[in-house]
C-alpha cells in the first residue's frame, strides 16, 4: 500500500485514538489471562476486531484511522512497559479520579532506559498499515515522555537513576527518538503523543504555574522538542492533552492558562485539546499558540466521549467560531475530547453511540470547513 503524505494532519475532523473494546475482544482477553486460550488465539481475535474497526472507521469517512488500542490494557502503561529498563507492576492502589479509584497499575524504572527494537507496538502498527486501504493514513499513538517522569502519585517509580533526573531525561529522549524513527521506518507518517501531565499541572495551578512545577514543565518542553526536532520532516507529530479518561470519570480540572506559555514553545505540528465542558476553561490561552509563528493546528475536543448524549451541532459551530477569535479558523479542527476507551474498561457508551459521536464530529467539521 501507499502511505498518504500529502494530506495535512491533524485533519479537520480527527480522532484521538482509542475505541470501545468489543465484547468478543474483552472475553478473549479474559480467557487469555485465565489460561483458557493461547496468545495465538488472542491475537486472532484482536486481528478480527481490528479489521472490523478499521472498516467502520473508513466507512464513516475518516481519512486517518487507528487500531483502537485494541491490543492494549492501558493507554500508557503497555507502551512504557515495552521500553528497556521500565517494567509494569501492580501497586497497592489505583489512580485517584474524580469519584473513582482506577484499576491498579504502575511502572518501575529498574535499569537504564533504552529503545527496544522488539517493542510489541511495532507489530501492532505493521498490522494496521497492512489493512488500511490506499489513501487512508494509519495513525500511531504513544504516551508523551512526560508521562514517564518519576512521580509516586502517578505510580511511576525510579529505582535506577536515584534522583539523577538529567541522566534519566537524556536516556528517555534517546529511547523516544529511536522508537519514533523505527515507527517511521515501518511507514508511520502520523504519530500522536498522549500527555496527561499538562492537564494535571494546569489543574494544580491557578492563573500561573506553581513554582515547584516549573522544572517539570521545562523538562517536558526540552524532551518533546528534542523528539520533534529529531523526527523526519514528513512525519506529522501531534500531542493530545488529557485530564484523565477512565470509566467515564476525569482526574483533573482547570483552564489551560497556567501551561499555555509552555505549550506554545513546543515544536509539534498540532494539539488535541479537551474542551468538552467547563473544566477546560475558555479559549483565550490558545492565542499564545496562535501567536508563536508556527501555524500549528489546534484540534478542539468539543464532543465528549464520557457520556452518550449528542451535542447540539449549532452549539458546536458557535464554540468553533468563538475559538476563532483567538486562532485563525483555518488553523482549527474538531475531534472528540479524548478516546472512547483509554483503558480496556471503556467509557459508558455503546458502540452505536460511539459511532454517532464521530459522525457528529465529521458532519459538523464539514459544515464549518466545506472545502
Amino acid at each position: 500500500m501507499t502511505i498518504e503524505t500529502k494530506i495535512k494532519y491533524p485533519n479537520r475532523f480527527d480522532i484521538v485514538g482509542s475505541f470501545l473494546r468489543p465484547a468478543k475482544l474483552k472475553q478473549a482477553r479474559e480467557d487469555f489471562h485465565a489460561n483458557r486460550i493461547s496468545q495465538a488465539e488472542l491475537t486472532k481475535v484482536e486481528n478480527q476486531e481490528i479489521d472490523r474497526l478499521v472498516k467502520k472507521e473508513v466507512e464513516l469517512g475518516l481519512t486517518d484511522v487507528t487500531s483502537g488500542e485494541f491490543r492494549r490494557s492501558w493507554w500508557h502503561l503497555d507502551f512504557l512497559d515495552g521500553l528497556k529498563g521500565a517494567h509494569f507492576f501492580t501497586p497497592e492502589h489505583g489512580f485517584i479520579f474524580h469519584g473513582e479509584e482506577t484499576r491498579k497499575g504502575g511502572i518501575k524504572i529498574t535499569d537504564k532506559l533504552a529503545y527496544n527494537p522488539n517493542h510489541p507496538f511495532f507489530d501492532d502498527f505493521n498490522y494496521l498499515k497492512q489493512i488500511v486501504p490506499d489513501g487512508i493514513t494509519p495513525k500511531q499513538t504513544i504516551p508523551s515522555p512526560s508521562v514517564l517522569f518519576p512521580n509516586e502519585d502517578a505510580e511511576i517509580y525510579d529505582e535506577y537513576y536515584h534522583h539523577d533526573f538529567n541522566a534519566f531525561l537524556a536516556d528517555e529522549i534517546k529511547a523516544y527518538q529511536e522508537t519514533i524513527q523505527h515507527f517511521y521506518d515501518l511507514g508511520c507518517r502520523y504519530l500522536q503523543l498522549d500527555d496527561t501531565s499538562w492537564g494535571m499541572w494546569a489543574s494544580f495551578s491557578k492563573n500561573t504555574i506553581n513554582p515547584e512545577l516549573k522544572p517539570l514543565c521545562e523538562a517536558a518542553v526540552k524532551a518533546i522538542n528534542a523528539i520533534a526536532d529529531h523526527k523526519p520532516a514528513d512525519l506529522t507529530l501531534t500531542m493530545h492533552v488529557c485530564r484523565g479518561n477512565y470509566d467515564s470519570h476525569w482526574a483533573g480540572a482547570g483552564a489551560y492558562d497556567p501551561v499555555a506559555d509552555y505549550l506554545a514553545q513546543l515544536h509539534i505540528d498540532g494539539y488535541f485539546l479537551e474542551y468538552d465542558d467547563e473544566r477546560s476553561g475558555g479559549f483565550e490561552p490558545l492565542k499564545k499558540i496562535a501567536d508563536n509563528g508556527r501555524h500549528q493546528r489546534i484540534v478542539l475536543g468539543l464532543v465528549t466521549t464520557k457520556k452518550p448524549d449528542l451535542e447540539d451541532p449549532d452549539l458546536l459551530k458557535k464554540r468553533i467560531q468563538l475559538a476563532s477569535q483567538y486562532v485563525p479558523l483555518n488553523d482549527l479542527c474538531l475531534s472528540p475530547q479524548c478516546g472512547f476507551a483509554s483503558t480496556e474498561e471503556g467509557n459508558h457508551l455503546t458502540e452505536a453511540e460511539q459511532w454517532q459521536k464521530l459522525k457528529l464530529v465529521i458532519d459538523t467539521a464539514k459544515a464549518v470547513w466545506p472545502n
